[in-house]
């Protein structure tokens, strides 16, 4: 009784889980019948044309939605987060890829500083082969894997741009007087509004989204089933594929256009694969298939059978398809319904920034947590209103719709397309997969999702360029910072002051130790940064303990607790040590909102605690047990590797004094001297990413660092 009982509270907790995903994961999928129909151009539709379209549309939501996203994609979780980027990151790992440039040592098997677990070399296959080998085949995997980051933060403007704007045109079915110029306007106030109230974050009214798009679920589903009664109860024979061949066969080319609107039906799936790190596997699944997937198929028949039975009326509206008594009911669930999706998509493209700073891929903005109890719950402002201009600009430029959904059948139809690339290359490394099973699938959803972008592709000049035209320049931006970080980090190599250096360097007599605890921030790991030659050479005095620090961006979700913080000494100098701090790319830089300097200084003692211990164990059976088993050199040595208990005592002593005496975080302020030497390449690249780094935020401030202990030492770089 009891094993029923759990079991039932099990199933019970599941399904309110799935119950909340309503209202985060499926915002843009449950929303798309607003405007479907409104995209797919007819022209003088038959009956048998819209039995076509509707089981196009049946099988892209089966296809796409059902074997695709909630089958196969869910499968391919990197530590439980989900998304385009998980994606490279779980393919660079396998592939021992895992290093971002500006964090990655030189020569890791000479490099003084720890190393990671994730380091380790694993299988490599023929395909593994090819991207470690060939440089052109990562950039090329890390140029897929940012369009597809692109083109969600572009979702992240269209989304609430076309979602508004169809909730709201609604209100001129029983105002025909109301023009197209107070649609626009009023769905812009609603945007502003919404776009405004983000940086109190979304905790203090998400308890709303679920009832919301349940509500809104239920409701279109019961309209959709009335339709079906009343208008054309024999609507679901279209599920039978003969009806879509027959539908091209007819149509020809005006057919394949129409594949620019039905492709609508499937927006926002990507949502159910890049949430994952929000809910898990089973409720995503049990949300999508009992709720979401049965609730689009019955509201798309019943719109279907709607227009078959007012065939005049193709070129409808949503609203067209609602029964009079309930228009308004239904008018305030769809704008409310509309909101909600575009909240979803707005906190995505938070998300995907906030990943790509921290991997470096993109300049430093500014990030925020807005709930203590929901981790990936973030924002930031300069994200915030540059999405809020360009979603408004959408709206005034495009606002009779048609653009609009141009523009968004790109970008639904590319990160499909993307996400079934980077799956099938999973499926190859990671999963060895049977040839014939990749094969089977790269087929079926490259030639379906191939179809769909050739016709979208075609109205490129129609509104499609927006997306483009977004794309291009997030790429360019961090293609630039990208460039201008990767030239930074080799001239450091290059320039890199060795451990003789550093020996050198603090025996002139000039150079004093001055009381106090120095963070000294490098960007590599084997040898230390020039800019550090040029402090003690200007200042004259080094800190009583100086920690080279490295934050170390790894591609993985999460780092483990334990690799968090790693430290070792630096040569044979007193109070000199190497610190790595590492980050995934769903952690946060505050240390789960502790104190980071305390975080790092605890890590430190234990660091000098544990050497104390030795490398013997502490009883003398098991001493003598061991050195029975070494020769005389090997104890020699085994004896010379113990640390005096002394010394070891008069380091944490110093550390204590040195905490005292106060902590000081110094960085370079570093730019490129760009000669008539460079090339024009160089001169317009380090050009772009010196002002992008002029007008980025410093790193500092994330980690909590108060700004009256930061210090910056400028230095010129040759480019």
């Amino acid at each position: 009784m009891l094993v029923w009982k759990a079991a039932a509270g099990r199933w019970a907790e599941t399904l309110l889980v799935a119950y909340e995903t309503l209202g985060v994961v499926f915002g843009g999928l449950v929303t798309s019948p607003l405007y479907v129909y409104s995209f797919i151009p007819l022209k003088s539709p038959t009956v048998d044309d819209y039995l076509g379209i509707y089981s196009i549309m049946f099988w892209t939501l089966t296809l796409i939605g059902v074997v695709k996203y909630a089958t196969i994609a869910l499968r391919a979780d990197d530590d439980g987060e989900g998304g385009t980027f998980s994606l490279y990151s779980l393919l660079c790992r396998s592939m021992n890829i895992t290093e971002t440039l500006s964090s990655r040592p030189s020569n890791p098997k000479s490099s003084s500083l720890p190393r990671s677990i994730y380091d380790d070399t694993q299988n490599q296959t023929s395909m593994v082969k090819v991207f470690k080998e060939s440089i052109v085949a990562r950039r090329l995997l890390l140029f897929i894997a940012m369009l597809g980051m692109c083109m969600l933060i572009g979702d992240g403007i269209l989304t609430p741009a076309i979602s508004v704007w169809s909730a709201i045109d609604g209100i001129r079915a029983p105002f025909p007087s109301v023009s197209s110029s107070v649609v626009k306007v009023l769905s812009t106030a609603v945007l502003v509004i919404l776009f405004m109230v983000q940086k109190f974050g979304t905790s203090r009214v998400s308890f709303m989204f679920s009832p919301i798009m349940g509500a809104w679920s239920l409701s279109i589903m019961l309209v959709g089933i009335y339709s079906i009664i009343r208008h054309y109860p024999s609507i679901f024979k279209a599920v039978l594929p003969h009806y879509i061949f027959r539908f091209f066969w007819r149509n020809g080319k005006e057919g394949w256009l129409t594949l620019g609107g039905t492709v609508l039906c499937i927006t926002g799936s990507e949502a159910l694969f890049a949430d994952l790190g929000h809910f898990n596997r089973s409720t995503i699944q049990i949300a999508f298939l009992f709720a979401i997937y049965p609730c689009l198929v019955v509201t798309y028949a019943g719109q279907t059978a709607y227009l078959i039975n007012n065939q005049n009326d193709h070129n409808a509206e949503f609203y067209n398809f609602i029964p009079s008594v309930i228009y308004w009911p239904m008018f305030v669930v769809s704008t409310l319904a509309a909101i909600v999706a575009s909240q979803s998509l707005i906190s995505a493209a938070f998300s995907v920034i906030k990943q790509a700073v921290q991997l470096d891929y993109f300049p430093r903005v500014k990030v925020v947590r807005t709930s203590l109890s929901k981790e990936g719950e973030v924002y930031s402002p300069e994200v915030n209103y540059i999405l809020m201009i360009l979603s408004v600009a959408v709206i005034l430029i495009f606002g009779d719709g048609k653009d609009m959904g141009n523009a968004y059948g790109v970008v639904v139809s590319l990160v499909m397309l993307i996400t079934t690339i980077l799956l099938t290359l999973v499926m190859i490394i990671i999963w060895r997969t049977p040839p014939v099973l990749v094969a089977l699938y790269f087929s079926v959803f490259f030639v379906i999702e191939g179809v769909y972008v050739s016709a979208v592709f075609n109205k490129i000049a129609e509104g499609g360029w927006i997306p483009f035209a977004i794309s291009f320049i997030l790429a360019f931006i961090m293609f630039g910072w990208y460039y201008g970080r990767q030239r930074k980090v080799t001239y450091e190599l290059t320039n890199k002051i060795t451990l003789d250096g550093l020996g050198v360097l603090l025996s002139d007599p000039s150079v004093q130790r001055v009381p106090g605890f120095c963070f000294f921030y490098t960007n590599i790991q084997d040898g230390l940064t020039p800019v550090f030659e040029h402090y003690v050479k200007t200042m004259k005095s080094l800190h009583q303990v100086t920690a080279f620090t490295t934050l170390r961006y790894r591609l993985v979700p999460k780092v483990a607790p334990h690799e968090r913080i790693l430290f070792c000494k630096i040569g044979q100098q007193k109070g000199v040590y190497g610190c790595v701090i590492q980050y995934g790319y769903a952690d946060l830089l505050n240390l789960e909102g502790d104190d980071f300097v305390s975080h790092v200084t605890n890590s430190l003692r234990a660091h000098i605690q544990d050497s104390s211990a030795g490398r013997l164990p502490s009883d003398p059976a098991e001493i003598q047990q061991k050195l029975s088993n070494l020769d005389a050199a090997q104890i020699q040595q085994e004896l010379s590797n113990l640390d005096d208990p002394a010394e070891i005592q008069q380091e944490l002593s110093n550390l204590e004094e040195a905490i005292s005496a106060g902590i000081v975080h110094v960085r370079g302020k570093t730019r490129f001297h760009i000669g008539k030497s460079c090339g024009w390449f160089d001169k317009i690249m380090l050009a772009f990413y010196e002002v992008l780094h002029s007008n980025c935020r410093s790193a500092l401030p994330a980690l909590g660092v108060p700004l009256p202990q930061c210090i910056e030492v400028g230095m010129l770089y040759e480019a």
